[in-house]
């Protein structure tokens, strides 16, 4: 797993590290403790300035180190330089084995302090900014790793660094107040020690709160962003997936309801299809009895779409017409005359104009249409937004702006928005199109009229859409002409 380096962050951590690895020397080691303080700075300054620039030039460059974790990392590089400073302090200063394992020990329970604290940083600063190809990762990769796992480890190398860096404070304070028992009867080596042992608790409980910490805020940031995703789902954005992190309890999780909702979004697809393949069979039915052709449908459908697109820049509307709802309104467009297959054909395929009784059965056909969808609706189980909106388009589509329309004579904004657009829609291909009865006028006379008829016939706000989308209008009508 490849981790982006911070720079900044692990200067940080470097330098921290140096000041307490120094302290440590003086409160643990008595023979760091009787270096000069200058030397000490220089000595440990310039081992860490090394081991800054191993960590931040020389790793990066070698393809088979950097893919390896910060943990790993870090661990080396303080172990790698813990002995060669032991060695160093060995040849330079003669002292003892005891004091060089101290050496060692120190730098490997910083090293592993470092890499724990740069190993969350990064993981923190991956999972913020991680790409949206990467975030969707659906599935797991490598081995399991439990979080109860890794907690129960990081307790138990936390405690143990704790306990083991005490015993050893404590240990060469007995062995300095053997030494010097003027210190021990004065009270002074009494507060010497406690001062060291509050000091390299202190320390200690740092680097264990800023572990926990950032392994909270890591836990925090996987569940904030598995919680979002989950809101979504519950919303109805069933396309939303949970990003798998990593290989633990909340992967697994992920993973599973992942699965869950790819098997729900291949149902739904199946079902809008299989409504999709319902909308074209009643509306073909529906046209088969008609004079009109199979091409009025997709007319009008792109019509419709293109109207409300133009429409939601309009403040008005620009929360109403959400992407959601111009797409319901584009499937639902096709049913809008699916009341007509309950006229009668001789009413229905008469060439001629119509008497007033036959015209009167005639406009039956939009209250038939939303009679039927409603029996469909009620056979839902719970709200359909699409049998709603399919439903207002064939009740309402012959509505009219000044309230003469049919079949409710709604007037204004009383008419719902999805059959003031079909309104303009319906006709106008109506219009253009040729039947046994007319001719098919030109888009210019078609415009003409539904100008004249603004105000009174179609919504004003819908003519200027119109008015905007006009070529994309002549370029649907000569893309779905009739056959």
């Amino acid at each position: 797993m490849y981790y982006q380096l911070n720079k900044r962050n692990i200067s940080y951590l470097y330098s921290f590290a140096a000041v307490v690895f120094s302290c440590y020397g003086i409160f643990v080691c008595p023979f760091i403790e009787s270096l000069p303080r200058g030397t000490i700075f220089i000595e440990v300054s310039a081992a860490f300035i090394f081991m800054l620039i191993s960590r931040l030039v020389i790793v990066p460059r070698f393809y088979c180190l950097s893919k390896q974790t910060p943990l790993l990392i870090d661990l080396s590089i303080f172990l790698l330089f813990g002995f060669g400073i032991s060695l160093f302090m060995g040849q330079a200063h003669d002292f003892p084995i005891e004091s060089n394992l101290k050496v060692v020990f120190g730098m490997g329970i910083l090293g592993i302090f470092t890499g724990i604290i740069t190993t969350q940083v990064e993981l923190i600063e991956r999972y913020k900014n991680m790409p949206q190809h990467y975030v969707l990762n659906t599935e797991l990769h490598g081995n399991r790793r439990s979080i109860t796992q890794q907690f129960t480890v990081l307790v138990t190398l936390l405690v143990v660094a704790l306990t083991t860096t005490l015993i050893m404070v404590a240990v060469k304070d007995l062995f300095w107040l053997e030494s010097a028992k003027n210190h021990y009867l004065n009270g002074e080596g009494k507060i010497k020690i406690i001062k060291e042992f509050i000091f390299v608790s202190f320390i200690l409980l740092l680097y264990t709160f800023l572990v926990v910490f950032l392994w909270g805020k890591k836990l925090s940031l996987i569940l904030n962003t598995k919680e979002n995703a989950l809101n979504n789902v519950a919303k109805g954005v069933i396309s939303e997936r949970l990003p798998v992190y990593s290989n633990d309890e909340f992967g697994v999780l992920a993973v599973l309801t992942n699965k869950m909702l790819f098997s729900l979004e291949e149902s739904q697809t199946e079902i809008q299809q299989t409504r999709d393949s319902a909308i074209v069979g009643l509306s073909a039915l529906a046209e088969s009895r008609d004079n009109e052709t199979g091409a009025h449908i997709l007319r009008t459908q792109e019509y419709i779409r293109v109207l409300a697109f133009d429409l939601r820049n309009k403040v008005e509307y620009s929360d109403v017409l959400t992407d959601n709802y111009i797409n319901l309104l584009f499937k639902s467009a096709p049913l809008h005359d699916v009341g007509k297959v309950g006229i009668p054909d001789d009413i229905l395929l008469k060439p001629g104009k119509l008497t007033e009784e036959e015209f009167e059965i005639m406009k039956g056909h939009a209250a038939i249409g939303a009679k039927a969808l409603s029996v469909a609706e009620a056979q839902m189980q719970g709200e359909s937004s699409f049998l709603q909106l399919a439903k207002e388009i064939a009740l309402t589509h012959h509505e009219k702006w000044n309230g003469s329309g049919y079949p409710l004579q709604l007037k204004g904004n009383d008419i719902p928005l999805s059959g003031r657009l079909m309104a303009l829609a319906d006709v106008y291909d109506a219009l253009i199109s040729k039947r046994v009865y007319k001719p098919g006028f030109s888009h210019e006379k078609a415009k003409e009229i539904i100008l004249e008829g603004k105000g009174s016939h179609f919504d004003p706000m819908i003519v200027d859409s119109f008015l905007n989308v006009e070529t994309q209008f002549q370029k649907i009508a000569k893309k779905y002409q009739d056959n």
